[in-house]
């Protein structure tokens, strides 16, 4: 190549899960291979979606752009949902994207620039460091108690200075399926608000977290505008990975700047998935009701499975998709552990490796793509391999 590459981007990582099923052995097996790496659900879309999209791919309409920040009727619904009925946010508050990682992408470029930073508790959700990276931005890792990897305040406060632009939260946690406490949220907010600095909680998972009631109060604060930025995906509550819908909910003014940027790069989310979102959130709630508490079944049954006698791989954390397990070789990387699982013993997680540092004796399975009647065979395989 005569051209260069921007070095920032060539000093990122390869696609974590893009290099995960490269393990994948090539053939079929004398067993199913168990694909625990990537958090999609492993069920279709609710069929009267799926039929209305179909309606949808018939109306000329639905070929066009629409408003750069979203159609109107979806940008309202979204606003109420998230609200509930202890909060106040408007249908100005709301920015759509097309799917999740966007969302972050564009908030987080509307706040930052090359040479700020911003705090990300450890273990990460790679795709977030990786962004900030290669957009120039540092990012300040945030250590955990590996027993229970929640961020704490003070030890934040002490990462914090005049270029810090936000603290960014994953709940329920990617990678460690923990759902952070509202007082926690409640402490970091107040430390933000103190710092002049924005509150960014990712909360794609909102809708499993195992308990009833909203995840937070945030907005329920009547200045929960000057702090709060929440991201939301459509992906995993209705099965729409491939849809590509999400939402930015900030102060309208950080919403015209995003603006600005999705229009750059997207134009908008696409048309459909726009509309079938709003479907979900209008007649869905009963089927994302069944499927909530199926979750809930698969993660009870992950865990049951992970404390069967003689199996040395330990859980650290479960919630929502994932467990977060320490597998049981001192000093061996985890991404040897996790290449041996897949190749040997037909089953492929993820090593702790992939969210930051210091994450060497972890694992992440994310099993939402599996059934409930698999996990003692999840179990099973992990004992065979520590037989090697």
């Amino acid at each position: 190549m005569a051209y260069s590459i921007n070095p920032a981007v060539q000093a990122t990582n390869t696609p974590p899960i893009a290099e995960a099923f490269s393990w994948i052995p090539a053939g079929s097996g004398k067993r199913p291979f168990l694909n625990l790496s990537q958090a999609v659900p492993g069920y279709p879309p609710a069929e009267a979606m799926q039929a209305h999209i179909a309606r949808l791919a018939g109306r000329r309409a639905t070929s066009f752009y629409t408003d750069i920040l979203g159609i109107a009727p979806l940008r309202a619904a979204v606003a109420g949902r998230m609200a509930g009925t202890a909060g106040e946010v408007e249908a100005g508050d709301a920015a759509i994207t097309a799917g999740g990682n966007q969302a972050f992408c564009m908030a987080m470029n509307a706040i930052a620039r090359p040479g700020d930073n911003v705090v990300l508790p450890v273990p990460v959700f790679f795709n977030h460091q990786m962004w900030l990276e290669m957009m120039g931005i540092d990012v300040r890792l945030l250590s955990t108690d590996p027993a229970l990897p929640l961020p704490d305040p003070a030890a934040a406060t002490r990462l914090i200075d005049e270029r810090t632009r936000a603290i960014v939260l994953v709940s329920p946690n990617n990678p460690t399926g923990a759902v952070y406490p509202p007082n926690l949220i409640d402490a970091l907010f107040d430390l933000c608000q103190d710092r002049d600095i924005a509150l960014v909680m990712d909360e794609t998972y909102r809708d499993f977290t195992g308990r009833a009631g909203a995840p937070h109060s945030l907005f329920g604060r009547p200045d929960w505008r000057d702090t709060f930025i929440q991201l939301f995906s459509f992906s995993k509550s209705y099965s729409m990975t491939g849809y590509r819908v999400g939402s930015v909910i900030a102060h309208p003014r950080l919403i015209g700047e995003i603006e600005k940027l999705v229009d750059c790069v997207a134009i908008c989310a696409p048309h459909i998935a726009q509309d079938a979102a709003l479907f979900a959130l209008e007649e869905l709630d009963d089927w994302l009701a069944k499927k909530v508490q199926l979750m809930g079944e698969r993660l009870a049954a992950i865990d049951s499975a992970l404390g069967q006698p003689g199996l040395h791989y330990k859980r650290v954390t479960s919630g929502a998709f994932f467990a977060w397990v320490r597998h049981p070789f001192p000093g061996r990387p985890a991404r040897d552990v996790a290449r041996t699982l897949a190749q040997r013993h037909d089953l492929l997680v993820l090593p702790g490796s992939m969210f930051g540092p210091g994450q060497e004796e972890m694992l992440r399975l994310a099993f939402a793509n599996a059934e409930a009647a698999d996990m003692p065979e999840v179990a099973r395989r992990l004992i065979e391999s520590q037989k090697i």
